[in-house]
């Protein structure tokens, strides 16, 4: 908990920045004199005005912690860290209202090369993936320049490897800012905000019950079909849920 008004605390010198709203300081003061409800409605009021940041949420996340509500907190540290992947004060808070919920599966194991890419993807967002592809793609014109019109042939053998490695660092870093930018489009992923939530092996109010979920917990859509979802949860049990009993990430 010491650690969690730390990490607030940091966020109180960068969240107008992020926010641009002279409401995100209110909200700020509100949370420290321990007005954690009103300090919600005033983080959410910003919100509705379209305005989003990882500031924002995150110190949305720990009002509503504070508050007692854990499956608001968890959902709003989840947008947090959709904006900033990379952010490992998000991750702390995150992991520590995980570590409070009722459910906990064993993860089905990722092969180690595709945690390695994936870990490596966050660790910028989509626009700064962006630049870089931008600089690499520069570099390459450069190189290409060297191997093309130079004649010294130290400088066209430098030119070609060095082109075909920034030529390939401009695919892999474009690839990642398109996916970072997926990440925020097409979400996928859910928190669950009932109480007690019974899994369904049919879209169906009548289908055989498979497994219980509740409060906080994080399931991925595969699909939907009317107001049924049907979801994932990380040890890789499927069923149908209704769509009333989560909220989108």
């Amino acid at each position: 908990m010491k650690h969690l008004i730390i990490l607030f605390a940091f966020y109180l010198s960068i969240g107008a920045v992020y926010a641009q709203d002279d409401r995100f300081t209110e909200g700020n003061t509100q949370y420290s004199n321990g007005e954690f409800q009103t300090a919600i409605d005033t983080y959410k009021g910003i919100l509705s005005t379209g305005v989003e940041s990882g500031a924002l949420y995150f110190n949305l996340g720990n009002a509503y912690y504070k508050n007692g509500e854990l499956a608001s907190a968890i959902l709003s540290y989840e947008r947090a860290l959709l904006l900033k992947p990379h952010d490992k004060d998000i991750k702390y808070n995150l992991e520590l209202a995980y570590s409070q919920t009722a459910d906990k599966f064993e993860t089905v194991g990722d092969f180690f090369l595709s945690t390695w890419v994936v870990s490596l993807r966050n660790k910028a967002t989509s626009d700064t993936w962006t630049y870089i592809g931008l600089v690499c793609f520069l570099l390459t014109l450069i190189t290409a320049g060297l191997f093309f019109f130079s004649r010294s042939v130290v400088l066209k053998k430098a030119g070609f490897y060095l082109g075909i490695g920034l030529l390939l660092a401009t695919c892999v870093t474009l690839t990642f800012s398109s996916s970072q930018k997926s990440k925020l489009i097409n979400r996928n992923h859910a928190i669950v905000f009932s109480p007690s939530l019974t899994v369904k092996s049919s879209p169906d109010a009548s289908g055989t019950e498979i497994f219980i979920l509740h409060e906080g917990t994080k399931v991925k859509i595969i699909s939907t079909l009317g107001h049924w979802k049907e979801i994932q949860i990380v040890d890789g049990s499927v069923g149908w849920i209704e769509e009333k009993s989560i909220s989108i990430i």
